[in-house]
């Protein structure tokens, strides 16, 4: 399994950038397509045999190009969709801890049992994705697929693969169109790369 990141939103770019979650649905900016069409190229000479997304613009118009070069459509999976960040949408951290300090605070210290402020915590968001995961890989066994998702549903999976306890998950990264390669035998997951971006650079 390929998994991926969505490429990058004008909200992604901003400085400093805003929190989008579930609750709003921009496209790709003219960079984050740029970024899909690398990472497109990049799998090119693969055998890939399916394509899966979030269902929002961003992560399925990076997944179109993917599916594209193989001849494959790329199909929704409502269950992949980008954690709920509820009353934080569309503002940005510096902002959320000046004026929620405490909420803030309990967020940064643990985000698996505080939740974003109205919206799903770590811990919700992964009791939703993980028997996604778990499902699409027993479909496609002996097979290669590759999946778009976003930051937090990404880092709560692979947190999940490496035993990492899901309060200290954000410190997990995940670039926009970064790469994870995850491999699926006997009933587990075993991670092998996270985060490959060398795809990304224009040199």
């Amino acid at each position: 399994m390929y998994l991926i990141r969505h490429g990058a939103t004008d909200n992604n770019l901003a400085d400093p950038p805003r929190l989008q979650g579930s609750g709003v649905n921009p496209e790709l900016s003219a960079e984050g397509n740029a970024q899909a069409e690398r990472t497109a190229l990049q799998l090119s000479k693969l055998s890939i045999h399916a394509v899966y997304s979030s269902p929002l613009k961003r992560a399925m118009q990076t997944g179109y190009p993917i599916a594209r070069s193989h001849g494959l459509t790329c199909r929704d999976v409502p269950g992949l969709i980008e954690v709920d960040v509820g009353a934080w949408q569309d503002r940005h951290w510096e902002e959320i801890e000046q004026s929620e300090p405490e909420a803030y605070k309990n967020f940064i210290r643990n985000p698996a049992t505080h939740p974003y402020a109205g919206g799903e915590s770590f811990s919700d968001v992964a009791r939703r994705v993980i028997p996604v995961f778990q499902q699409l890989a027993q479909e496609h066994l002996g097979k290669t697929i590759v999946v778009i998702g976003h930051n937090v549903v990404n880092r709560v999976f692979l947190a999940d693969i490496a035993r990492i306890p899901l309060a200290k998950s954000r410190k997990i990264l995940q670039a926009n169109c970064g790469i994870n390669l995850i491999r699926y035998h006997q009933n587990n997951f075993q991670l092998v790369t996270m985060n490959s971006a060398f795809h990304l650079t224009s040199g």
